[in-house]
């Protein structure tokens, strides 16, 4: 099996709220998707990568800013990690 992951950046903590930013990684190697590929995200909402296959692995802690911090540099909140598995080439898994 080889791993596809998909990163949906999502508008609110929800998953059904619209996606305004996404990573794309193919680990079959059957493309190579780069920052810019499209101007249209792959899905509108996590649920709809949900619907599609893919399988929620990880989501941002939801921590409010520390008072006085709120417009710091930090990680993306709302972000979503999902994953495809695909069978290899040979059919087998792993």
């Amino acid at each position: 099996m080889k791993q596809q992951v998909l990163v949906l950046y999502l508008a609110t903590s929800a998953l059904d709220a619209d996606v305004v930013g996404w990573s794309v990684y193919d680990g079959t190697g059957a493309s190579r998707p780069t920052t810019g590929d499209s101007d249209e995200p792959p899905y509108k909402t996590g649920v709809a990568a949900l619907e599609d296959g893919w399988r929620l692995f990880q989501a941002s802690q939801l921590i409010p800013p520390y008072p006085g911090h709120e417009h710091d540099t930090s990680f993306l909140k709302h972000e979503f990690f999902f994953e495809k598995l695909q069978q290899d080439s040979s059919g087998s898994t792993v």
